[in-house]
């Protein structure tokens, strides 16, 4: 481990680095940007730095023009992240901030704590999936693609403060669900009708669209678009006047919404100091591991562990924000309204993190 000189030296010689990055995340992901705030000084380099993964992974079905050659691209990821986390990272800046990020947890844990190697693979894997655009079979199988990048981006960052806590994850395995499901109707209209090629916008970056051929797509789930008389053959020829496209919104928002209302529930719950209701379904998962502490079924701990995690739970803010503008599009999820940056997200996430509600 690095003696606390050298691990300065180290640091410093990354902030370029990490001031670049810190501009790239305010154009391919503002409200990441600013929710940074809101982190623990400690681990706002990791925040970044798995923030700047993520939207370089979100950005491969983007940049590339065909499946193979963004398969490629994860492949690349998965090695680069497999050097970052030994600390041999290639010359990539997110990587490189990666690498920097591992060394700092272990130094601040006393080696205790790691970033998952498992987490990151999973969301590459969960991504490339989607490269080619192939539609959701149901809308679980939308929560469980939500659970394997948004959900999983949330745990890597509690981890890297370092918090192992049931019930914390249990709470970011809600809003990274509410937040997936979001990103995925925020991007309909850009993989419904894809920018031309080399065209990158911040929304078509970042919108959490599982993937952007040139060819449009409808990524609304199966089993919703049959039950709302969605053909997706219309949508690419209508847009928003498409039969029962608004229904079908309407129906994948409230899934996300009731993960939102879920989240609050078990928060208002453990303050009543009492149980959160449920089970944490993944709990028992290989990738989440909990010592005694981490385990405190007490509402006092689990309350605590909120409490001192609540800066990463703050990225409900956005979700809600988008989800209400959404209904006041009444479900047209081609709105120009939600195109455009939603000014207010300073202020509401001020006031959300100083009485600690989302």
């Amino acid at each position: 481990m690095l003696g606390p000189v050298l691990m300065l030296s180290r640091q410093n010689s990354n902030r370029p680095v990490a001031t670049a990055q810190t501009s790239y995340s305010r154009k391919y992901d503002t409200p990441s940007h600013v929710l940074q705030t809101f982190i623990p000084r400690p681990a706002r380099d990791a925040y970044l730095a798995i923030r700047a993964f993520n939207i370089d992974v979100a950005r491969i079905a983007d940049i590339t023009s065909n499946a193979t050659i963004g398969t490629m691209r994860m492949q690349f990821w998965r090695d680069a992240i497999t050097k970052a986390l030994v600390g041999s990272p290639p010359k990539e800046p997110a990587a490189v901030l990666l690498a920097s990020a591992q060394e700092d947890l272990q130094h601040r844990s006393e080696g205790a704590a790691r970033l998952n190697k498992g987490w990151f693979l999973r969301i590459i894997n969960s991504r490339e999936q989607h490269l080619a655009n192939q539609p959701f079979p149901t809308l679980a199988g939308l929560e469980t693609y939500a659970e394997n990048t948004y959900s999983t981006l949330l745990y890597l960052t509690l981890s890297s403060f370092p918090l192992s806590s049931v019930t914390a994850d249990h709470v970011a395995s809600h809003i990274g669900k509410a937040s997936g499901i979001v990103a995925v109707l925020r991007g309909l209209p850009l993989i419904a009708f894809p920018p031309p090629p080399n065209h990158h916008s911040n929304q078509a970056a970042f919108g959490g669209s599982p993937g952007a051929s040139r060819q449009g797509a409808v990524l609304l789930p199966l089993d919703v678009m049959a039950d709302t008389g969605v053909r997706e053959e219309e949508v690419l020829r209508k847009g928003s006047d498409a039969d029962g496209l608004r229904d079908a919104v309407f129906q994948v928002a409230t899934r996300a919404n009731d993960h939102i209302l879920t989240a609050r529930q078990m928060l208002k719950n453990l303050r009543a100091g009492q149980d959160v209701d449920h089970e944490y379904e993944h709990q028992h998962d290989d990738d989440h591991a909990y010592d005694v502490r981490g385990r405190d079924s007490s509402a006092a701990a689990q309350l605590r562990d909120i409490e001192r995690g609540f800066g990463v739970l703050m990225n409900a803010i956005p979700t809600v924000l988008w989800l209400e503008k959404l209904e006041k599009a009444d479900f047209d999820a081609f709105a120009p309204s939600l195109r455009t940056p939603d000014w207010r997200l300073p202020w509401k996430a001020y006031w959300a993190f100083t009485r600690r509600k989302f």
